[in-house]
């Protein structure tokens, strides 16, 4: 699994090399000190007379090492942070732009707090892991493997300890893995609902306060949070049975050196010196299986992380450029739909279009109302192709919409969505996302299109005016202004409303299609809306009815023909008349 993350590390392979090189060497210097000691104490203590020149030759070489060890071990720990760091934001990059590939229906696999969680958390475990990775295993496997040797060559009978102790480690280790890994992704999964909790409330923070419901939500959060900290507790619960274990074992193994250590010196068949250099070694590959075995445990703990991080990055989507010669211009504002099936489930038993044609021409304005359900939203949404469809084919300019090139396609299919979405920044900055180009001149055109000017200017600091997050600072009503002056600044060939002013007052309303007729004459025009008078100047009316276009004409002809339509109109305009 790790290899799919293998990619990160572009442009940080030399730190991730370095550091290794470093580790390495700080880990012979850590190898090369007790060799040393052993001689120091058997050439210049353990004799009949002491030999101080002996003891100064090797206590300086071992001091000496020592400070090289010191000096590479704090280059190894800049270059793995440099090389951590880096990896993290390549990663993090590689996940932001797959989400950024997805199409609606891949977005609809993730909850967004799931891939906020996935960009962070999981992310900064793998960061660690990989920080662990190029410090501590190329280390303490050098480190091991060499203690190894040294301390065979010092007494092979006492390094039989070995034969029990590195099983024993490595029994504990596993064991802890095996059972550790499922809390842990059941761990992770707590943190994303916590996440959703917490993101939830921030955006509907008004609702919250208008409903007085501060104190009920304290309480779901609470027992999000409750629910987490039971989850890592009992994760947590596990691991840490790692380190009493293994110190049991080391300290188990230093006993038993110790003691049959003593019995080869009283019987004159090891020296003291020897003893000593190898109680140092067997301490350094003990000490060096158990920070292995943390290793292992920290890729236990993100195993979970690698496994979220890698279904982001291994989802498919669903919708890209598949045609090797993609139409790279829009011809006109035409939309065809021919015997369109759509389901999101991607079940024909479950289709929420079923057999949809209609052919509409460029230029065009068509109203299109029906009831809620009845897939108004999700039959526009096939015209940009954020949807792909089950069977049949949409056209848009003459040319099936998968035969275009995706940027194509929905840089001439301007929408404004059910749900106004602005961003971070000035009014300004939100509306050149229609055109980054535009001149000022441009942008004040737009926006008295939308009946938005007056309001932009009734600010202090008019079109230089901070949103906030989401656009906090403005109302429905002039969110959805604003969102329709950012569609038209793109000039598309087709413009899709959806239900796009639905929290403008009628006055309002009937003055943003009084200026859209003007400003979007010869561009194809789909208004999606609730109320009859949005569609009664439309050139012609799709009535939908539970994902079946029922009947689609002019709106005098459906007044005379169609009963949901005249049942709309009714309600609608004559209840306006008697009162």
């Amino acid at each position: 699994m790790l290899k799919k993350f293998f990619p990160a590390v572009r442009g940080y392979g030399w730190q991730s090399l370095g550091a290794s090189f470093m580790i390495i060497l700080e880990g012979v210097l850590e190898i090369m000190i007790p060799f040393y000691m052993t001689k120091l104490i058997n050439e210049g203590i353990d004799v009949s007379v002491p030999n101080i020149n002996i003891i100064i030759k090797y206590g300086a070489l071992m001091l000496l090492m020592a400070v090289f060890a010191l000096i590479t071990g704090a280059l190894c720990a800049r270059l793995a942070a440099v090389a951590g760091t880096g990896f993290a934001m390549n990663l993090r990059n590689m996940l932001f732009t797959k989400v950024q590939d997805f199409s609606f229906a891949n977005v609809d696999k993730f909850s967004s707090a799931s891939i906020v969680t996935r960009l962070t958390t999981d992310v900064t475990n793998i960061q660690n892991l990989y920080t662990m990775l190029i410090r501590m295993t190329v280390r303490n496997f050098i480190i091991m493997i060499t203690a190894f040797v040294f301390a065979v060559a010092v007494n092979k009978r006492l390094a039989l300890v070995f034969a029990v102790t590195i099983p024993l480690l490595a029994i504990v280790m596993f064991s802890i893995v095996l059972i550790a890994h499922p809390f842990f992704e059941k761990m992770l999964k707590k943190l994303d609902l916590m996440n959703a909790r917490v993101q939830e409330n921030l955006i509907a923070i008004r609702v919250v306060k208008a409903f007085v419901k501060g104190e009920d939500e304290k309480v779901s959060f609470n027992e999000s949070a409750l629910a987490l900290k039971k989850a890592q507790v009992a994760a947590e619960r596990i691991v840490i049975w790692n380190n009493p274990l293994s110190q049991l074992i080391f300290y188990a193994a230093m006993v038993a050196v110790c003691f049959f250590g003593g019995q080869l010196i009283v019987g004159g068949k090891m020296k003291v010196g020897d003893l000593s250099g190898f109680l140092a070694y067997i301490g350094q590959i003990l000490a060096s299986v158990m920070m292995l075995s943390m290793v292992f445990v920290s890729f236990i703990i993100t195993r979970a992380s690698q496994k979220r991080i890698a279904e982001v990055l291994d989802e498919k989507i669903d919708i890209n450029d598949d045609e090797a010669d993609p139409v790279l211009e829009v011809a006109d504002g035409s939309v065809e739909f021919e015997n369109v099936d759509f389901s999101y489930s991607k079940n024909p038993d479950n289709l929420t279009l079923s057999g949809v044609n209609f052919s509409v021409r460029s230029g065009e304005t068509i109203g299109i109302i029906g009831g809620t359900g009845s897939a108004k939203t999700t039959l526009v949404q096939l015209i940009p192709r954020l949807y792909e469809v089950l069977d049949g084919s949409v056209r848009v300019g003459g040319h099936d919409v998968r035969e275009y090139k995706l940027h194509t396609l929905r840089d001439q299919v301007a929408m404004v969505l059910q749900t106004n979405l602005l961003f971070s920044g000035t009014i300004e900055d939100n509306l050149r996302w229609g055109n980054e180009n535009a001149t000022q001149e441009e942008i004040e055109k737009a926006c008295r299109a939308a009946c938005a000017h007056n309001f932009i200017m009734s600010f202090p600091n008019g079109y230089q005016t901070d949103l906030g997050q989401g656009g906090v600072n403005v109302s429905g009503g002039q969110k959805q202004r604003l969102c329709i002056a950012r569609a038209l600044l793109k000039s598309p060939k087709v413009v899709i409303l959806d239900d796009s002013t639905s929290a403008c007052d009628t006055a309002t309303d009937a003055s943003i299609r009084k200026a859209l007729r003007t400003e979007l004459r010869g561009t194809t025009t789909f208004i999606i809306a609730q109320r009859i008078a949005s569609v009664m100047d439309a050139d012609r009316v799709m009535v939908l009815d539970d994902g079946k276009l029922v009947a689609f004409d002019t709106p005098v002809r459906l007044l005379e023909t169609n009963d949901i339509y005249r049942e709309v109109y009714e309600s609608q305009m004559k209840g306006g008349e008697e009162e």
